[in-house]
């Protein structure tokens, strides 16, 4: 079901002015930017973040996530159990008989199941670090610390984002532990209803609890790495099904030393799967990395010394007679892996998936459609059923049916934090009435040429091509700027020119790297060099 013109007000646009009330949905770095800057142009602002902390996909949790379907579900379903209205509710103050088995329709395995099935930890592992300069990757709301190198750890990085949600009163209206289920248009097309479930530890004893909230304007930006991308191979179903935790997709990846003297066969050949292969090259005995010649691809000289690049998966076969049982920790996966060139490879102990992420906004289900093509799309839907790219938004950002609904954070080969702080900034004035959007024809012009020009899919949100980061946002600058006057607000500010000179030396080295350049491989990735010490030990600060 699609949310249908009926639904929407005349002009959707109305509302937007200082004081209105505004979610955002996330505290990783699109999320706190988008909050901070809402706050500074005067609108209320509430942020729902279903885990305990701010950082998004740089806070580091030792606990994995629960395995995905295999093979992928459809983007509509989701991470998480997506709870039905009334499930979880209850009168306030909840009544003192109301416990956990009451409440919990979650299948459960552990005492710590329930909270990693209510927020799935995120992929970060213990030597992630950014690829991206700190000195490209930085907010205008605040400067990195003195010191801070160009590449550094996880911790510093969601130390950053959490300092800007600090600085900039964005703790103070964040509902830390709060899933949001479902967010939906009024029964009168004014304002955005938003369902949210709570998990709720001050009873001792973790409860679900259930809350509507209505607002003016609705700000997305829960990231791109939640749902897992799990092929459709044939027997990796099956492998999986057999050999348990000996098949994984890189979300659930966390330290290399788990995988001491191990054959390893990484799927895909991205950033994350060489970062992730160059990690265990330090540990394993032997890396094959499977690529099957994908635009994004980098070569196969920045694998590490153990690394073999090798072709694409055409199956996965369970040996002859195995019940999946029977063969130690020490033991090969009792079967092989046949690759489309007819290679076999049988020596394989653990398989990585790095085959990405499917585009999903669970709590957006009715503008899913899960049955049609990306080249299909009509003019309402948001995500179809091959997850690869958000549809219908202007400039990345505000969706064209009703922009009363908008987005951060969905470009990438980017600069994030520097990208997502002015997509941010254009939102915050759009939604206070301090910049006007184009008409709906207009922003439907702009977009559906947009697609003629670069095609539905993947490679639609890409800003890797020369020039593009900066185009996008000067564009933004522009648009912010062209009424600023006749409005009376302060003119937006592009890049400095101290950025555009770092993104020129940074262009130039990820030119050498794609060339293989294994010298600047080794500053951007985290291999070859001594990682800086990770205090993961060191007690998170959990905001309640």
């Amino acid at each position: 079901m699609v949310l249908t013109m009926s639904t929407i007000p005349p002009d959707p646009t109305s509302k937007f002015r200082p004081g209105a009330k505004v979610a955002v949905i996330g505290a990783g770095i699109s999320g706190v930017t988008a909050a901070a800057h809402l706050l500074r142009q005067g609108l209320q602002v509430t942020v729902y973040e279903r885990s305990s902390i701010a950082g998004g996909v740089w806070h580091y949790d030792e606990r994995t996530p629960e395995d995905p379907s295999y093979p992928s579900n459809t983007p509509s379903v989701g991470d998480y159990h997506l709870s039905t209205p009334g499930e979880f509710s209850y009168s306030t103050p909840p009544p003192d008989s109301l416990h956990q088995e009451d409440l919990e329709s979650l299948p459960t395995k552990t005492d710590d199941a329930l909270p990693v099935r209510f927020s799935p930890p995120g992929p970060c592992y213990a030597g992630l670090r950014n690829n991206v300069p700190t000195s490209l990757m930085v907010s205008v709301l605040d400067s990195w610390p003195a010191g801070t190198e160009e590449q550094t750890n996880q911790i510093n990085l969601e130390r950053y984002i959490q300092m800007i949600s600090r600085n900039h009163g964005v703790d103070q209206v964040t509902r830390y532990d709060t899933r949001v289920d479902e967010v939906k248009k009024t029964d009168d097309g004014r304002r955005w209803s938003i369902r949210t479930i709570t998990l709720d530890r001050r009873r001792g004893v973790p409860q679900l609890v259930e809350r509507y909230e209505e607002f003016d304007g609705v700000v997305v930006a829960s990231g791109h790495y939640n749902l897992p991308r799990i092929p459709d191979t044939p027997g990796l179903s099956e492998w999986k099904a057999r050999f348990g935790e000996r098949v994984m997709h890189s979300k659930q990846y966390r330290k290399a030393e788990k995988y001491m003297g191990k054959n390893i066969l990484v799927v895909g050949a991205g950033v994350s799967s060489t970062d992730i292969s160059r990690e265990l090259g330090e540990v394993a005995n032997k890396i094959y990395q499977s690529a099957r010649g994908g635009l994004f691809d980098l070569p196969e000289t920045l694998l590490p010394g153990i690394g073999e690049r090798v072709g694409e998966v055409e199956r996965y076969v369970i040996g002859d007679g195995h019940d999946g049982s029977g063969f130690g920790e020490g033991e090969h996966i009792p079967g092989m892996v046949v690759l489309k060139d007819g290679r076999e490879l049988r020596d394989i102990d653990v398989v990585i998936l790095a085959t990405g992420y499917i585009t999903s906004y669970p709590f957006l289900r009715q503008l899913h459609d899960d049955q049609i093509s990306a080249t299909e799309a009509g003019p309402e839907v948001l995500v179809t059923a091959d997850g690869e790219m958000c549809h219908n938004l202007h400039k990345d950002i505000f969706y064209i049916p009703d922009p009363s609904l908008s987005f951060v954070g969905v470009p990438y080969h980017v600069a994030t934090f520097s990208l997502f702080d002015f997509q941010s900034q254009i939102v915050a004035r759009v939604f206070a009435g301090k910049a006007i959007l184009p008409s709906e024809d207009e922003m439907r012009k702009e977009y559906e040429d947009r697609v003629r020009e670069k095609g539905a899919g993947r490679s639609f949100h890409s800003l890797r091509n020369e020039g593009g980061e900066v185009r996008y946002v000067n564009n933004l600058v522009v648009w912010a700027n062209r009424d600023a006057g006749r409005l009376g607000v302060e003119l937006m500010q592009g890049h400095t020119q101290r950025w555009l000179d770092g993104q020129i030396a940074m262009k130039e080295k990820m030119k050498k790297l794609l060339e293989g350049d294994k010298e600047i491989a080794n500053q951007v990735f985290v291999s070859g060099k001594k990682k800086a010490p990770l205090s993961v030990q060191e007690p998170a600060t959990v905001v309640a």
